[in-house]
């Protein structure tokens, strides 16, 4: 699933398509995908795992999901969920993707304070949300897309690493310090995820993510196949990672 550094590259590629009108929409979606057709693309705009197209009174949120893809100005040899066409010949296709229409304006369906990728990002909000979550495990607070989002599981399993916590510590139980840590580097790795994914050498930097021995201390990695509320998988070092409380 791709998380939010791959949103910000995604919105980074798309961004020359503001000011362009739509000239021809095509794909398989359900959703009434032709209202597009005529209108001019106001801005590209991400938030979280989400981006979003604004037109005029109205905006197209995309979800890639676990197996989404785009193209610009090419396609695949499947039908898309839903693609662009513009009157300068250059179009952006989506595949395997969720397609949603947001009625409005941005502002009042999200908080840019939650998205950890975003200038107006808030830490202290983090922490509050994150105080009221005492009973959460720390693995599925990182994951919660309304205190952290654009937060995803290879973020987790690393931010969870780098400040040496278990990923089944209870929040409630982190130490004001380690708490810190967390809300911290949720948003400094993700950053370091961006210039690396940038440079393509993202995953020679996991250090736990898919690998089998802990490179800090040398110990054999523990991995578990669906882990907490969220269910997803997880990579860490029982040795050097604490669990809060420990038992």
């Amino acid at each position: 699933m791709p998380e939010g550094p791959s949103i910000v590259i995604l919105k980074e590629e798309a961004a020359g398509f503001a000011g362009r009108t739509v000239r021809h929409v095509h794909g398989n979606s359900r959703e009434p995908i032709q209202r597009m057709a005529g209108q001019r693309v106001l801005g590209v705009h991400s938030w979280g795992k989400h981006f979003l197209v604004r037109f005029e009174g109205f905006n197209l949120r995309v979800h890639l999901m676990l197996y989404g893809s785009y193209r610009i100005n090419e396609r695949r040899d499947v039908a898309p969920r839903v693609g662009l066409e513009f009157e300068d010949g250059s179009e952006l296709n989506f595949y395997a993707c969720s397609v949603k229409f947001i009625e409005g304006p941005l502002d009042a369906a999200y908080d840019w304070t939650a998205d950890v990728m975003n200038d107006a990002w808030d830490p202290a909000q983090a922490r509050r949300k994150l105080r009221a979550r005492p009973q959460a495990l720390a693995a599925d607070a990182l994951l919660d897309q309304q205190v952290f989002a654009g937060v995803g599981n290879i973020i987790k399993n690393e931010v969870l690493h780098r400040i040496r916590v278990h990923p089944e510590s209870r929040v409630g139980a982190l130490p004001p310090r380690k708490l810190g840590e967390l809300v911290t580097q949720a948003r400094e790795y993700s950053f370091d995820f961006l210039h690396w994914k940038k440079a393509y050498v993202l995953r020679q930097h996991y250090q736990v993510h898919t690998r089998t021995v802990c490179p800090r201390d040398g110990h054999r990695l523990a991995y578990r196949k669906h882990l907490g509320v969220a269910k997803r998988r997880a990579f860490f070092c029982e040795h050097c990672q604490r669990l809060y409380p420990r038992e």
